[in-house]
């Protein structure tokens, strides 16, 4: 039997991302913002060289990362598309290369990090997590 998903189920879980993003975007605490909105038995699907994090502990340790390098940091979301419990995101971080960033000293140089995520959300928190960004655009050096 089909699942039926209610219309303002989805528009609920896209202002859901967009808080995200948003909070993402601001000064707040990591660790709280990733607590607040991501189960505890979240899932990263996405392959992250070089990390060794597991469940939750990965955005944090990326949005930290990120955050160092890019203070300024903000997410300008395009698209959002909401199909069940899942909702696409595709955007960019931009902001300015003012700390190190994986061993890529700072630029001073404005730089736009292109992503697509897929979001999986179950009672108001982000379950799963699939993506892709291009974080090579940050080291040629273009925003």
């Amino acid at each position: 039997m089909k699942k039926t998903v209610r219309k303002d189920h989805m528009s609920d879980i896209k202002a859901l991302t967009q808080s995200v993003y948003g909070e993402m975007s601001q000064d707040g605490d990591i660790d709280t913002i990733v607590d607040t909105y991501f189960a505890e038995d979240f899932v990263e699907h996405e392959e992250i060289p070089g990390l060794a994090e597991t469940g939750r502990d990965i955005p944090k340790v990326m949005f930290r990362m990120m955050r160092g390098a890019i203070p300024d940091m903000r997410a300008e979301i395009e698209l959002l598309i909401a199909e069940g419990d899942k909702v696409m995101a595709y955007g960019a971080f931009v902001g300015t290369h003012s700390g190190e960033f994986m061993g890529m000293p700072a630029s001073g140089q404005a730089v736009r990090i292109p992503f697509a995520d897929i979001l999986q959300w179950r009672d108001g928190k982000i379950s799963g997590h699939w993506g892709v960004s291009d974080v090579s655009s940050m080291f040629a050096g273009g925003a």
